[in-house]
């Protein structure tokens, strides 16, 4: 039996992997949001199709559930980059990852037990890069408001846009009762991500997350290297930080010229075939 996708996470942050190689499917909107939902569909966070190429170069495309397509994904990244290394796509440990929020390069540490370390790049806090509507300026500890109250706000993108509000206590029900608002504020044309952040210790902070089309989630790769970059901007945690989420740990390391590293886990968990009521509901073309 052919494989339609397989599913990976990433401290409960779970994509599909839709290789075009193997069975191609229209990224439709309809099609995105009816294979990512949970009741109707195969049900994930969202969707990794790829690889094409650029050369030698594997290029990924990531797919929101609500159909949106995302620049970069650091938990879809490891997941993609184990994907790669397993089906033999990438024949050395190291290698880049083409993505729409630029070129990243990616460190196989130990495919065993699924621990990959990507370099994600340099942050900005300049607003017209993010962005983030007004003056040109570092988006640093503004006000914001938020339905009638004030939040303290650092914004910045490390290739997506993020939103990171430091705050005494931190939950689910605090980042689901913000989310939606702060994603869709009018000050965030491209709409944004939010983390909210309890910094623990010079080294260790926890973090919850909306995630910009997705919702909340348990954990987001992009979102802990952003919310580790603001609370370091802000001068509150060192230059190595150990970032809580609800699925689990990740290590940010921040370089002292900007560069950004985020290393942690991937596992698979399952491949499958798209039941024929569902095939018949996809618009799909056979490669």
């Amino acid at each position: 039996m052919e494989t339609h996708f397989k599913k990976y996470h990433g401290l409960g942050n779970d994509y599909l992997v839709i290789d075009p190689n193997v069975f191609d499917v229209e990224m439709s909107e309809a099609n995105i949001r009816l294979i990512c939902d949970r009741n109707f569909g195969v049900g994930s966070d969202g969707i990794l199709y790829g690889p094409t190429f650029e050369g030698d170069m594997p290029v990924l495309r990531i797919l929101n559930p609500d159909g949106s397509e995302a620049e970069k994904s650091g938990n879809g990244l490891r997941i993609f980059a184990k994907y790669l290394f397993e089906k033999q796509y990438v024949q050395s440990k190291m290698f880049k990852i083409k993505t729409l929020g630029g070129i990243v390069h990616v460190e196989v540490k130990d495919n065993t037990a699924g621990l990959i370390r990507i370099d994600m790049g340099k942050v900005t806090f300049v607003s017209n890069e993010i962005p983030v509507a007004g003056a040109p300026r570092e988006v640093i500890n503004e006000p914001l408001d938020v339905n009638g109250v004030e939040l303290k706000v650092t914004c910045l993108s490390i290739g997506n846009p993020h939103c990171v509000i430091p705050m005494e206590q931190v939950s689910e029900e605090r980042a689901r009762a913000l989310g939606p608002f702060v994603e869709n504020h009018k000050l965030f044309p491209n709409r944004i991500n939010l983390q909210i952040v309890k910094v623990l210790d010079r080294a260790t902070i926890d973090i919850r997350i909306w995630e910009r089309g997705a919702g909340y989630t348990l954990a987001s790769g992009s979102s802990a290297c952003a919310a580790a970059c603001a609370v370091h901007k802000l001068g509150l945690v060192d230059n190595d930080v150990t970032v809580h989420n609800p699925g689990g740990e990740l290590h940010i390391e921040i370089a002292t010229d900007g560069e950004v590293f985020m290393t942690g886990p991937v596992e698979g968990t399952f491949e499958g075939t798209f039941h024929p009521d569902l095939a018949a509901r996809i618009s799909k073309t056979e490669p």
